[in-house]
């Protein structure tokens, strides 16, 4: 089940903190907040940067965004040595009643996709053609995460170089109106502060959750391995502490430590 990940709006939050106390705390005296926000600039950057996405992309592909950005404000909690045991535990029926006994447990199974494996497995499909069925679905996933998540990476993209043509815009204006000093500083504003805006974005929001997604889709990815894993180890008949071994084998190694401490216990307590 997915819970709401606190790390992307603390860690937003403390970015824009640190920028806006650093902006304070050298502005004292000097000016104030109230000069680092430039309504021109936000429109070269955030107008800029919309359009730029609209020509790339399709109105399907931008149906996505919501969900998208909704992802990188959530997380999914996965115990893998729970999902091991559950193997190690369908093993067991399937070498005590067979493969048709698993069928009726599949109530319990809350993933859709090892109630997909157990059950291409209870129909006695070859374990070759079962691995082939459920890592189709895994590259599928892959390319629809990969679809909606290269939109955030197009903006993290196109941010810099909008806030870039900021500056130049102020430039120019800066420069057909050297005969005017009150001109300079506005038009200087322009100039810097779309380039800040830019890479504000891009640094601060777009590229972190995009990297943040893509290490997301290799976690599921490699939790779906283990899956694919178990299935065919249950539908080839394993021995469950084979089998558990062989999972294993996915867990991190404080993991394992853990795991190993736990039977060493339960050993010397029987």
């Amino acid at each position: 089940m997915k819970k709401i990940d606190l790390l992307t709006p603390v860690g937003i939050f403390i970015g824009l903190t640190a920028v806006f106390t650093a902006i304070y705390t050298n502005a004292a005296g000097a000016g104030n907040l109230t000069d680092f926000i430039q309504i021109a600039s936000l429109l070269i950057v955030l107008g800029g940067l919309s359009s730029a996405i609209l020509i790339n992309f399709s109105i399907a592909d931008l149906k996505l965004l919501p969900k998208v950005i909704k992802e990188t404000f959530q997380t999914k909690d996965q115990d893998l040595q729970a999902l091991i045991d559950t193997f190690v535990d369908l093993s067991a029926k399937a070498r005590r009643e067979g493969l048709l006994a698993l069928e009726a447990g599949l109530e319990d199974v809350d993933d859709p996709f090892i109630e997909k494996g157990v059950l291409l497995a209870v129909d006695g499909i070859e374990p070759d053609i079962i691995k082939d069925i459920m890592m189709a679905e895994v590259i599928a996933m892959e390319e629809r995460h990969r679809k909606g998540r290269v939109i955030l990476e197009k903006a993290g993209e196109y941010a810099p170089a909008w806030g870039m043509i900021g500056t130049l815009v102020g430039l120019v204006l800066m420069l057909q109106n050297l005969n005017d000093p009150s001109t300079l500083g506005p038009n200087m504003a322009i100039a810097l502060l779309t380039t800040l805006y830019g890479t504000l974005l891009a640094n601060l929001v777009f590229n972190p959750m995009s990297n943040k997604l893509a290490l997301s889709t290799e976690e599921e990815v490699f939790i779906k391995q283990i899956v694919v894993e178990g299935v065919i180890g249950v539908q080839s008949g394993q021995n469950p502490k084979i089998l558990q071994e062989k999972l294993s084998a996915f867990l991190p190694n404080h993991s394992k430590g853990e795991k190993e401490e736990e039977l060493e216990e339960k050993d010397s307590n029987e």
